[in-house]
This record gives C-alpha cells, sequence and structure tokens, in this order.
C-alpha cells in the first residue's frame, strides 16, 4: 500500500496543482521511508506540481498527494504557492514596453 490506507492527505491545502520542492539543506530520509516518499522526493528536486509528478510516477494524483503531504509534515519537501495577487495590465504593458527598450 502506498498510502498506508489513507484515501486523504494530512493537509487539506496540498492539491495536483500544489507546487512542492525537496527541502533545502536536504533532509535524510529516516531507513523507514517508502520506495514512493523516496522516489517522489528525488523527482522533487526542481518545482513540479503533484499532477505532474502523478504523470511521471504513472500514479494516480490522489496518491501523489498522500504521499507529497507526508513528506511536506516531515519536513522534506516545501509547498510553494502561486501569488494570489493579480498583477495589474499596467505593470505588464510598462514591463512589455522595458523589453522592446532593450532591443
Amino acid at each position: 500500500m502506498l498510502t498506508g490506507g489513507r484515501a486523504a492527505p494530512t493537509r487539506n491545502t496540498i492539491r495536483p496543482e500544489t507546487l512542492v520542492i525537496a527541502a533545502t539543506p536536504a533532509k535524510a530520509l529516516p531507513v523507514s521511508a517508502t520506495r514512493m516518499e523516496r522516489v517522489l522526493l528525488a523527482m522533487c528536486r526542481c518545482l513540479l506540481s503533484l499532477a505532474e509528478v502523478a504523470v511521471h510516477l504513472q500514479l494516480p494524483v490522489s496518491v501523489v498527494v498522500v504521499v507529497a503531504s507526508d513528506l511536506v509534515d516531515s519536513g522534506h519537501l516545501s509547498v510553494r504557492t502561486p501569488a494570489s495577487q493579480s498583477v495589474s495590465p499596467d505593470l505588464l504593458e510598462e514591463l512589455l514596453n522595458g523589453l522592446r527598450n532593450l532591443s
């Protein structure tokens, strides 16, 4: 059993679109860590969504969410949340104009 029989993550804020990355400095997994925990943590050396991890591992995203939640709880994975505020169109226009002036 990959999830220890659990169907829900310990954190209700973790969703398939949640971005995760291995914690730095890297924390060694305990000897009792499952193969799935080791593989998932190794994949997350760069920022990935849990949906991407599920596709790479060919597992249901619900399983990956439960395992990732355990790794977040143990401090092995860090969650990165996207900015909740939208960027103003004026700021985007200024950025675009600035980039055009560079060339």
